[in-house]
């Protein structure tokens, strides 16, 4: 694991190194079930490795119900047998450290299972002493749900509970009932769970809903969105002002932060969905925040070079004096980049990803270009499709399975998989990648070692560089060392000129292998769908 000082200042593996998210049902089966599973991914950890990573993050694999695939828990501390035991996750673990790597947990502290024994107990009566563990309100005046708040999944948030003649709250399936976090014993039963696997070794923890964690304790309505249309989300009908990122939600995180900080080298991520002078609140302040409260302009923003240059210059901006920033590309819940920009330009997208300041994280199957899967209605799992069909906010097409080679299944499985693989998976899986030179895993590998050897690239500054039209332009340094990106993020060729920065050096890496080695003056002529890195000569 690489680390680097500047003027002194050490940097943790979760700022240096890059992180790898995986989809365990859809990385490699093991067993013959058409499922992924976690001696799958020890399988695959020598694929990982060789790829350049530095840590390894995990979706569920606890026991749930699988209503949504994992993110409804029934016991925090087991692993579900259709991922393997929990001596597979113990090999993996060894296995992983062995290979100077990192693991990351999912962890899904918002809600729980409604099979979970906490909510179970919860439910049995309105004076067992678990009731305060989760939202319970009386219907309305006049009957109904006790407001207006929505369930992410479609909705209302409320469900009808006959035995206890109340509502309980659940920001997303019916079957995942939200615990309430204000409750200091629910706090310290979560708290056991993330020193249950902090004292087995794991190094972290990517946080499910961070934002979603506390709610109004005055349950007011949530505002009317005057912005809405029918081809958005049905939860967006309604400003979620009073049902998630409430202030509160800050002594949470705190609190969560001084448990990772008993151990050390343990890094807390949280997933936020957030505009960004929101998001940065969740570094906290000293110690009290999250390390990496995650980044998504990356993936919300159109592919507009002008707007992710002013998100960049913005998001630096607002980061407090000790925050570190993050990018993320995909992940699980949002489709693919290689379908939203297309593969030449996904290419682009790979470029600027591991040459921003901060930290990357990469999602599985991108490093080979991947695309979303269209998926027949009769095959669909999510069930968010299933709540809210038609408007395509169904997450299967990102979550098929890894294809490893040209065999049937991909050499995902020895069986059908739960979900398709992608139909052109014969010519574009990692076997045949690995030997070409001008693929999207080549690219990937390249990029990621240029990354790990260079001081600008995984610890140095940021400076913006002015451009004009599709072309993104910035400087990475460290000490004298200076490296110049330029991206052009349209099809077009465009010349990219910047007067009295001096342009001229050698490229070091581009996403099309002949530019690599080649020397380029003070103007750099790119073609459409083109990036370069250039080694500038100290100013």
């Amino acid at each position: 694991m690489h680390e680097s000082t500047n003027n002194g200042s050490r940097k943790h593996w979760w700022q240096t190194g890059v992180v790898y998210q995986v989809y365990p049902r859809s990385f490699q089966d093991s067993n013959g079930d058409g499922v992924g599973d976690l001696p799958g991914i020890l399988g695959r950890l020598d694929y990982l490795q060789g790829l350049g990573v530095d840590a390894i993050w995990i979706s569920p694999v606890y026991p749930s119900p699988m209503d949504d695939f994992g993110y409804d828990i029934s016991d925090y501390t087991g692993i579900h047998p259709l991922f393997g035991t929990m001596q597979d996750f113990d090999r993996l673990l060894a296995e992983t450290h062995r290979r100077g790597l990192k693991l990351i947990l999912d962890l899904v502290p918002n809600h729980t299972s409604d099979q979970h024994p906490w909510f179970r107990a919860s439910r049995a009566s309105r004076n067992h002493p678990k009731r305060d563990w989760y939202l319970w309100r009386d219907p309305a005046p006049g009957g109904g749900p006790p407001n207006n708040w929505l369930s992410e999944f479609g909705g209302s948030a409320w469900a009808w509970d006959e035995q206890t003649v109340q509502y309980y709250y659940h920001a997303y399936l019916t079957q995942q009932p939200d615990l309430n976090w204000r409750n200091p014993e629910v706090q310290a039963a979560m708290f056991d769970v993330m020193r249950f696997w902090l004292d087995k070794g794991v190094d972290g923890f990517r946080v499910d809903v961070m934002w979603h964690m506390v709610k109004d304790d005055q349950f007011r309505n949530n505002p009317v969105n005057p912005d809405y249309t029918p081809t958005m989300s049905p939860y967006q009908q309604l400003i979620p002002a009073y049902s998630a990122d409430q202030p509160e939600v800050h002594q949470v995180v705190a609190m969560m932060r001084a448990v990772m900080d008993e151990y050390p080298e343990r890094v807390l991520i949280g997933e936020i969905y957030l505009p960004v002078d929101r998001l940065v609140a969740y570094y906290g302040t000293g110690n009290s925040g999250a390390h990496l409260p995650f980044n998504f302009a990356l993936i919300s923003l159109p592919w507009d070079a002008r707007q992710i240059a002013r998100t960049i210059d913005q998001y630096e901006g607002a980061l407090p004096p000790e925050g570190w920033p993050n990018w993320v590309l995909g992940n699980h819940d949002r489709p693919r980049i290689a379908t939203r920009v297309g593969r030449d330009q996904a290419r682009v997208a790979a470029l600027l990803l591991l040459t921003l300041r901060g930290t990357p994280t990469m999602y599985y199957g991108d490093e080979l270009g991947m695309q979303d899967v269209p998926i027949p209605p009769e095959l669909v799992q999510d069930p968010w499709e299933k709540n809210v069909p038609g408007l395509g906010f169904g997450r299967d097409p990102v979550r098929t399975p890894m294809p490893w080679d040209g065999s049937t299944h991909g050499g995902f499985s020895t069986v059908t998989p739960w979900l398709p693989l992608s139909p052109d998976y014969g010519h574009t899986h990692a076997a045949a990648q690995r030997e070409d030179p001008a693929s999207m895993l080549s690219l990937y590998r390249s990029l990621l070692a240029l990354r790990r050897r260079e001081p600008a690239l995984h610890a140095g500054s940021y400076a913006p560089v002015p451009a004009e039209g599709n072309l993104l332009a910035y400087i990475r340094q460290w000490g004298e060392s200076r490296l110049l990106v330029v991206l052009n993020l349209g099809p077009a060729p465009a010349l990219f000129e910047a007067p009295g920065i001096g342009t001229a050096g050698d490229v070091v890496a581009a996403t099309h292998p002949e530019r690599s080695g080649k020397r380029v003056g003070e103007g750099i002529a790119l073609n459409g769908n083109e990036g370069v890195v250039v080694r500038l000569a100290p100013s």
